[in-house]
C-alpha cells in the first residue's frame, strides 16, 4: 500500500523534475521516489565518499605527473645554464652589437621552433624519460 504525500516544490526544482521525468518517460512520483530511496539509503554517504576518493586519486595522480614534469623541466634548464654560463667565454666589445643581432635572430628561430614543437604535441619530459629507459643499465632490483 502507497501513501499520499503532498508537499511544494519551487518552480525551476518542479520544471527540472518534470523535465527529467519526459525525458525518461516514466511518472514524476516515480523520479521523486528514486531519488527519495537514494538520497535516504544507508549506504549513499559511502557511495558519494568512494566516488570522491577515485576523483581525488585521479587528481592526485595528475599532479604528481605535473610535478615530475616540472622537476625535468627545471632541472633541464639549470644544466643549460650551467653548462652555457661555465663554457661561453665573455665577448669583446668590438663583437658585441653583432652577437646581440645574432642572439636575437635564433631566439626567434627558438621561438618558432618551440611553437611547432607545442603544435604536435611533444613534450621534453616523454622524450628525456625514453632516452633515460634506453641508456639507463638493467637493473637488479637494487638501488645505488
Amino acid at each position: 500500500m502507497r501513501t499520499k504525500h503532498t508537499f511544494r516544490l519551487p518552480p525551476d526544482l518542479a520544471g527540472k523534475l518534470a523535465d527529467y521525468a519526459n525525458r525518461k518517460r516514466v511518472t514524476q512520483a516515480l523520479v521523486v521516489e528514486a531519488a527519495l530511496a537514494s538520497h535516504l539509503s544507508p549506504d549513499g554517504a559511502d557511495r558519494l565518499e568512494a566516488a570522491l576518493a577515485r576523483r581525488l586519486d585521479r587528481i592526485t595522480r595528475h599532479l604528481e605527473r605535473i610535478e615530475r614534469h616540472v622537476g625535468i623541466s627545471n632541472e633541464a634548464m639549470a644544466v643549460f645554464v650551467r653548462f652555457w654560463l661555465t663554457s661561453t667565454p665573455p665577448l669583446p666589445d668590438a663583437t658585441l652589437a653583432a652577437a646581440q643581432i645574432k642572439g636575437r635572430e635564433r631566439y626567434d628561430g627558438f621561438v618558432e621552433a618551440l611553437g611547432r614543437r607545442l603544435a604536435r604535441g611533444r613534450k621534453l619530459a616523454d622524450e628525456v624519460s625514453r632516452e633515460v629507459d634506453a641508456v639507463a643499465p638493467e637493473s637488479d632490483g637494487e638501488h645505488p
